[in-house]
């Protein structure tokens, strides 16, 4: 079984030697942006629907909702217009992760769901770049079909030194003999657990010698926490759950994400033309190749590899968080607590987690009190996690993290953006309820 205590640390699993020798990575070809000038704002149209995939050899197509819709690739500084239709017979709520300080796109604590047939209007500027995800599942427990996800790149000002982009969307089903997927939030019984990458259970991607390749992976699965390596190559961490951070080496190739969890990382592909590398994936059960990586038999791209790359640019997160004036709050997750309800329960008329005036620094205690780890997920902000004596923080940002059972680990923010926002919990068992609070930036 992979073991997560340091999931509650990406940078801390990056650095176990447990689990991790010899998994893949994935990737498809680089998604086109989509713009339509109207005063100068990209429009997007985009609907939740049905759709199928082919989850299991043999057997016919798995009925799905997914978020339809263009390629979702955009600039830093954009404002994007989106016209978002529920063509679905049951509510829809589309929930953006990663985007930070948008109280007029909050899901639940600023928009209910959207009836079956409903239409609305969402402008969600851009202010950050990074890799994002879009996604219908918060409140897609126990539903007549599971829902996809779908990946939202948002590109620097000022160009990369990388000579491909690619975005590696992993999802996690839990499929029947007769090859239909269960919804997460209930008994899968003898369901077989089954992966994708890019909506494909296997997959090649092709690269020439010395080029350098931004790989943006994404967890975009319900409940499981996922590890990738791409076999014999060095991978330089660049950025996590859309933040760019202090570049830093994934040990022996490998990343570890929970889901919703993102991270950017930079390959150099250094092998010689017609040589492959396998693509591993864990799901905590065991690691099996999902791809390879091909060096194509080409000419190299430059007569030797790039040299070291720079951090990616900042996004303007605060340099320093004051941890001795903090507001600290203790929040219990994984077990019957007061407080944390199913989505479709939601009401802001419940009583909040915290209030925090704006600007100041929240610090909080994340205790998982259930047998498996749990995940917990923060909108609005993003945090640092912070060392175990609270004497400073990883080199990171962070908006997702994994716990394992009976461990706190704590986390700080600085509460920039007022309004109203999620708070997410879910444990990583396939029939566990997801589960909310809110709190309240003053």
């Amino acid at each position: 079984m992979v073991r997560i205590g340091a999931m509650a640390s990406p940078n801390a699993l990056l650095d176990r030697r447990v689990l991790l020798a010899g998994l893949g990575a994935t990737a498809i070809a680089p998604s086109r942006a989509v713009r339509a000038a109207a005063q100068g704002r990209p429009r997007l149209a985009l609907q939740a629907g049905t759709d199928s995939l082919a989850l299991l050899a043999g057997a016919p197509l798995s009925p799905i909702w997914s978020l339809q819709g263009p390629e979702l690739r955009f600039k830093r500084g954009d404002t994007v217009e989106i016209a978002f239709e529920n063509a679905l017979l049951v509510p829809a709520v589309l929930n953006w992760r990663g985007i930070d300080g948008i109280p007029t796109a909050e899901p639940l604590a600023a928009r209910a769901p959207l009836a079956p047939g409903g239409r609305q209007a969402v402008e969600l500027p851009l202010r950050h770049a990074g890799t994002f995800l879009g996604e219908l599942g918060l409140v897609g427990d126990g539903q007549a079909r599971p829902c996809r996800a779908r990946a939202l790149v948002v590109a620097e000002t000022g160009p990369a030194a990388v000579d491909r982009d690619e975005v590696l969307l992993v999802e996690d089903w839990r499929v029947r003999a007769d090859g239909t997927a269960l919804a997460p939030g209930g008994d899968p019984g003898s369901a077989t657990p089954t992966m994708t990458v890019n909506g494909r259970t296997t997959f090649e991607i092709s690269a020439r010698t010395n080029e350098r390749v931004r790989l943006r992976f994404i967890n975009g699965g319900q409940r499981t926490v996922i590890a990738i390596k791409v076999a014999d190559f060095d991978v330089r961490v660049m950025a996590m759950d859309g933040q760019p951070a202090e570049p830093f080496p994934a040990r022996n190739g490998a990343l570890v994400l929970a889901p919703g969890g993102r991270v950017d990382a930079f390959i150099d592909v250094t092998a010689a033309a017609g040589s492959s590398a396998a693509i591993l994936l864990h799901d905590g059960r065991e690691a099996r190749p999902v791809g390879k990586l091909v060096v194509a038999n080409e000419p190299p791209a430059r007569a030797a590899a790039l040299p070291a790359a720079a951090p990616l640019p900042a996004n303007g997160l605060p340099d320093r968080l004051d941890l001795k004036s903090a507001l600290r709050v203790d929040l219990a997750l994984g077990a019957p607590q007061a407080g944390w309800i199913p989505p479709a329960a939601f009401a802001t008329t419940a009583a909040p987690a915290f209030r925090a005036r704006a600007g100041r620094v929240v610090l909080l205690a994340l205790t998982n009190r259930a047998a498996v780890a749990t995940v917990f997920h923060l909108h609005g902000h993003h945090f640092r996690l912070l060392d175990r004596l609270d004497d400073g923080w990883k080199p990171f940002w962070l908006d997702t993290l994994a716990i394992e059972p009976g461990q706190t680990q704590r986390v700080a923010f600085q509460a920039e953006h007022a309004g109203r926002w999620l708070i997410e919990s879910v444990a990583t068992d396939w029939a566990a309820p997801r589960l909310v609070r809110w709190y309240s930036v003053e």
